[in-house]
């Protein structure tokens, strides 16, 4: 068997699809650089609309000349190539408007998260160091409690339009930023430790967009509705940066709303849209689902977590086929999609991948690469892989290996390559001797009618080494009890498989990107049992 340092290796059988790079040298030519987008776009269409906002529109004219301003801006408050400029705001047209600024003065926009407390935000603004941190006006105390914790001093702006129009005047040249500057600084969601911020360079984001275009096809004509969070990898490159480029119009939701999310389906006609299966989840349990017009909704995507086949096919029972796909911030995040046509018939899996993609599966024991149909960590490389982490080389060292990009991610392929999770290589369960994933255990139970939410740990035990505890969060009104949960697993997988036990709780900690945060459960359990 071969090792993925072998010369010569491409994408493990059957699938091998070309690598494809940018062209020769080693700064770029700043083509890809993403400030050309809206330049160009708004040469060509200038009246277009390219963010609906309530009921504010932003034109393509508007966009670029108010970006160009605020880079402008930047430049003369003194902050130079290279510099991080934070951001703590929802989703609204300024903070695409800083964006493209940061795009156009050669700077990187590092937006940071609402949702977290204010020490987590003073880690990531100590790791970040910024120059500058825009701050939305509502977010003001948030911002105060955080930078009270920290030593870092950052030049303090609001992120508001009166704000940002008295930041405008004449500014030195800007230096013109190249292909492989870094654009955006994306912290993970830290569900191994520690956040890290993960590096993507404006070459990283050009790569991306296009294999994600050569697959979803947006045009002039599309209506995109974006309700993942601007601090997530999927708020810019899985479907708006793309619509920018294409000249299509972006709805931007501040915060997503499930039933305001059918409502503009129906009113704007949607035809394209990216979330998360909570987002999918909270829609189908929305009292408008069984009503609303989604005829027009053609392309939906689903990503950041597995969805529940159930889910699905409530979905499909509605007409939207929901697209699987697979990525992650440190991939920008593209890596596997479902077509269309195959979204359906392959519920439950993740796809193949992407054009300008290459993937391999290397065996978690023996390091070979594994050829054919078989199961092991997903490894990804091509133009889209990050630049590796901010201020973190043994963490870069630990994910690139011989250019490719280690996922942590246990993934299974058939005879037709496709691809499909099995679940995080750290949560693997070894119970006996024997590969437990939890993912396939939380699946089953996701099939059972009382069961809103679930996750399976990993929990130390002196005959097995491990078996697996499940946690479950219950429908209300529902009331099965452990034996009827555990009797429902063992009538859908093999003995080792079931959970030991089942334990309810009110709700599971996610992060914003869906994923379950399993080490503070696993804590929660362990420190429970030992009391």
């Amino acid at each position: 068997m071969r090792r993925l340092h072998d010369a010569g290796h491409a994408s493990a059988h059957p699938v091998r699809l070309r690598t494809v790079t940018a062209r020769p040298g080693a700064g770029g030519s700043g083509e890809l650089t993403l400030g050309r987008w809206i330049r160009d776009r708004a040469l060509v269409t200038p009246a277009r609309v390219a963010i609906e906002h309530g009921d504010e529109t932003t034109t393509y004219a508007e966009l670029d000349q108010r970006s160009e301003r605020l880079a402008d801006a930047l430049v003369r408050l003194g902050l130079r190539r290279g510099d991080r400029v934070a951001s703590l705001t929802v989703n609204r047209p300024e903070h695409v408007e800083l964006l493209f600024a940061c795009a156009k003065a050669a700077l990187v926009l590092a937006p940071l998260s609402w949702r977290l407390a204010p020490a987590e935000l003073a880690y990531q603004l100590e790791h970040a160091a910024p120059a500058a941190l825009f701050v939305e006006p509502p977010m003001e105390s948030l911002a105060d409690a955080a930078l009270a914790l920290t030593a870092t001093t950052p030049r303090r702006l609001a992120l508001a339009r009166a704000r940002l129009d008295a930041l405008e005047g004449p500014a030195p040249a800007r230096r013109r930023p190249e292909d492989s500057d870094d654009l955006l600084l994306l912290y993970t969601s830290g569900t191994t430790g520690r956040p890290k911020g993960a590096r993507l360079t404006h070459r990283n984001c050009f790569w991306t967009n296009l294999s994600l275009d050569r697959i979803g096809q947006l045009g002039e004509a599309d209506v995109v509705l974006q309700v993942l969070p601007q601090f997530h990898v999927g708020g810019w490159n899985v479907q708006p940066l793309l619509a920018w480029w294409k000249g299509a119009t972006v709805v931007l939701e501040p915060r997503f709303d499930p039933q305001r999310a059918l409502e503009l389906i129906e009113q704007r006609g949607i035809t394209a849209m990216m979330g998360v299966p909570a987002n999918y989840l909270l829609m189908a349990e929305a009292p408008g689902f069984g009503d609303a017009d989604l005829t027009s909704l053609r392309r939906a995507i689903v990503g950041g977590a597995p969805m529940p086949e159930a889910l699905l096919r409530a979905w499909e029972a509605r007409g939207v086929a929901i697209a699987q796909g697979y990525g992650l911030t440190e991939a920008s995040p593209n890596v596997l999609c479902v077509s269309r046509e195959d979204a359906s018939r392959r519920r439950g899996w993740v796809g193949k991948p992407y054009p300008h993609v290459e993937v391999a599966l290397e065996d978690t024991g023996s390091g070979a690469v594994v050829e054919g149909p078989g199961s092991g960590e997903l490894l990804v490389r091509g133009p889209g892989v990050f630049a590796g982490y901010w201020r973190d080389a043994e963490a870069t060292r630990a994910s690139l290996h011989n250019g490719w990009l280690h996922t942590g991610d246990v993934a299974e392929r058939d005879a037709e390559g496709f691809y499909r999770i099995r679940d995080r290589l750290k949560d693997m369960i070894i119970s006996g001797g024997e590969n437990v994933y939890p993912a396939e255990i939380e699946a089953a139970l996701h099939e059972h009618p009382a069961v809103a939410d679930a996750a399976v740990i990993g929990v130390p035990d002196e005959r097995w080494g491990e078996v697996g505890v499940a946690i479950v969060v219950l429908r209300p009104g529902a009331a099965p009890g452990e034996q009827e949960l555990l009797a429902h697993c063992r009538a859908r997988m093999a003995r080792f498989k079931v959970p030991r036990a089942v334990r309810f709780a009110e709700e599971i900690p996610r992060s914003a990107s869906g994923k379950l945060l399993k080490a503070g459960l696993r804590e929660h359990h362990l420190a429970g049992r030992a009391r």
